[in-house]
């Protein structure tokens, strides 16, 4: 289901028996925007709200405002019924959890198979998936509503070497709801965009280096990079097994740790979650603590020079720290260079292996890597932006035994690690922050992407957790700050986080504004 149709969708969603509280927050009696998973549920219990009057508030604000960031490219044609079905389980005291009733949006790379799951290619839209996704299906336990999918860069912005993120051939540009021209960061460009606009409750992002962190920075949100492992891959469209993980997009830190403890679990066919810790935490919300930082030592990775407003957003955010009683300390993380150096090389032959493994498993065509590159050369949309650099490289990279490549992803994963954790032993640090973005670029098919800073990649190749929240402003263009820690460390980063935005509240409400020049 293309955008336009979407729209129309909803549209009939709304017009259909539905109230006219539906199409505003006014007459819901609160501020949909602030509101939280537990006061939602807390509504929820006392009777003063239920699952379908909230889904039907989100289709209904999807209908009036995503035509101006196009973020929402399907909708899932049950979800009212699925909300209903939450109601009823709330009426007998039957409720699933703190995700029941709640919507929630997928990045279109998740497999769904009662919606299209096309990773913004048109090569895929034809045939859906068999099955869903595990996360998927850890969602709907849950109780969670699924509302629908998000526009996403396309293939994970992992398709040209001068791509622009938020660009698909099946959803278009997704804007950045704050300034529309500017760019809302890739790749689940579309999920941060539609929380930001408040277009649901949760989305689900994915991230191989940056694509939850990114667009939660640019966009004003929450975004939760897990470790690596802590959510099931199953389903998704890959790039690498070494790196990639799904994680929830938010606008509150606490909603984030909700929906990490649905998600989080072990999968017999994704190797890498059997290895998640006996003692792992269940509940991620019930660890969030007001004084968190009280006690902690926190290193700050500054990154000072690129831009005078993320200096000014990182000199504010040290002294909030500071203010809640944590020792901050200076720190430059080492080895960045053997990691960049050797994360793309690695990156190549693992896009290659594991796209190809997941296209032999689902339906239709295309079947291999090099299937798609006809297809995008035979294609009138696919390369009318940019092109599918990444694409052939993949295919001309070497094969996953040959002694370069394991050497360049043996050094990346050394050094990304090493970087981490031999700077919080080195300082005696709990963890380590950084500016996640700088201000959002134009966005602009000629010139692609204009990245100033970021500080995903550490984390993002060690495979360790990584939490973006808002910090400060550039004008209307938000930056956010990232908290991330060693392995299996996620309870800490969001207890931090938490913490963190309720000293220093910094998110808006998006206003659309056109242009800032």
């Amino acid at each position: 289901m293309r955008l336009p149709v979407v729209l129309l969708a909803v549209a009939a969603f709304v017009a259909s028996p539905l109230p006219a509280w539906a199409d505003n927050d006014a007459v819901l009696g609160f501020d949909l925007d602030s509101a939280t998973i537990p006061e939602l549920q807390h509504r929820m219990d006392q009777g003063r709200l239920s699952s379908v009057r909230l889904t039907a508030a989100y289709l209904a604000r999807i209908a009036r405002v995503d035509g101006k960031i196009h973020s929402v490219i399907a909708l899932n044609s049950r979800a009212l019924a699925d909300a209903a079905a939450s109601d009823a389980r709330r009426r007998h005291g039957r409720t699933l959890g703190q995700l029941d009733g709640i919507p929630v949006l997928l990045k279109d790379n998740v497999d769904t198979h009662r919606m299209p799951a096309t990773a913004g290619s048109r090569a895929l839209a034809a045939t859906p998936p068999t099955n869903d996704a595990t996360l998927v299906t850890r969602l709907e336990r849950g109780g969670a509503v699924i509302l629908g999918k998000t526009n996403l860069s396309e293939w994970a912005n992992f398709r040209s070497t001068r791509s622009t993120s938020g660009w698909s051939g099946v959803g278009g540009q997704t804007n950045n709801p704050y300034v529309l021209d500017r760019n809302p960061c890739g790749s689940s460009s579309g999920s941060g965009a539609a929380i930001a606009a408040t277009l649901a409750q949760v989305a689900i992002g994915t991230e191989t280096d940056g694509s939850i962190v990114c667009p939660s920075g640019q966009n004003d949100i929450v975004g939760h990079k897990p470790t690596l492992g802590l959510v099931s891959r199953t389903g998704v469209v890959p790039i690498s097994a070494e790196q990639d993980t799904p994680g929830p997009m938010t606008r509150h830190v606490v909603d984030a740790a909700i929906t990490l403890s649905v998600l989080q679990g072990r999968d017999r066919s994704d190797p890498a979650t059997l290895r998640i810790p006996r003692d792992q935490p269940q509940d991620y919300a019930a660890l969030l603590r007001p004084d968190a930082l009280r006690g902690a030592r926190i290193g700050v990775w500054r990154q000072a020079g690129a831009d005078a407003d993320v200096d000014r957003v990182v000199n504010d955010a040290v002294a909030t720290l500071k203010s809640k009683g944590a020792t901050v300390v200076d720190v430059d993380l080492p080895f960045q260079d053997a990691v960049n150096q050797n994360e793309l090389p690695a990156l190549l032959t693992e896009f290659r292996r594991d796209l190809n493994t997941y296209l032999a498993n689902r339906p239709g065509r295309p079947n291999t890597l090099k299937d798609l590159i006809a297809f995008n050369k035979a294609d009138p949309v696919e390369l009318s932006k940019f092109g599918q650099e990444l694409f052939e490289q993949a295919e001309a990279a070497p094969p996953p035994t040959d002694p370069g490549y394991l050497k360049a992803r043996e050094t990346a994963t050394s050094s990304a690690k090493h970087s981490i954790d031999d700077t919080l032993a080195k300082f005696h640090l709990d963890a380590i922050v950084s500016p996640t973005n700088s201000p959002a670029w134009k966005t602009d098919y000629a010139k692609g992407d204009a990245f100033v800073l970021g500080s995903s990649t550490p984390a993002a190749v060690a495979g360790y957790p990584n939490i973006s929240v808002p910090a400060g402003f550039a004008g209307p263009l938000p930056i956010g700050l990232s908290f991330f820690a060693g392995q299996w460390s996620d309870a800490k980063v969001l207890a931090f986080g938490a913490a963190f935005e309720r000293a220093a509240p910094a998110r808006r409400i998006p206003q659309f504004i056109p242009s800032i020049g």
